[in-house]
């Protein structure tokens, strides 16, 4: 991956609809380039995916979390995985630092979420639930 890579990706980063004529006139290449360039990059696993923003306010969702979520060693990957395939669960990540997993999860309402971090805290294994309401989303 050179400067020009990265260039492409902070383009698609910032809006992956932007048109790739766009993109190869402000790194100087042609389109083609860029084409075969995010192809490769596509095929090598770095881009995996093109995604709209979304924001969950705007659909109706109140009650918006970002959700810490530590567990025993033996439960974690169990508990994680759990997590990440509710319907509710936009994203989820294993991390290092306050928390062993993060999700970014998306309820219809405070009872809802409430209802939620219940189970989740309830379920073996995990030993902290840690949610971060979020009140609106800021781009």
């Amino acid at each position: 991956m050179d400067e020009k890579d990265e260039k492409i990706l902070e383009a698609l980063l910032r809006n992956s609809r932007t048109p790739l004529t766009q993109i190869a006139a402000s790194i100087g290449v042609s389109e083609t380039a860029v084409r075969k360039r995010i192809k490769k990059m596509e095929e090598e696993g770095i881009i995996k995916a093109y995604t709209a923003l979304i924001d969950p306010f705007y659909l109706g969702y109140s009650g918006v979390a970002l959700v810490g979520v530590d567990a025993t060693s033996e439960e974690l990957l169990n508990v994680f995985e759990y997590i990440k395939s509710l319907p509710v669960t936009r994203y989820g990540a294993l991390t290092s630092g306050d928390h062993m997993m993060m999700f970014e999860i998306w309820c219809r309402g405070p009872k809802e979420l409430n209802k939620l971090l219940k189970n989740i805290e309830a379920m073996k294994g995990v030993t902290r639930v840690c949610p971060a309401v979020l009140l609106k989303r800021v781009e």
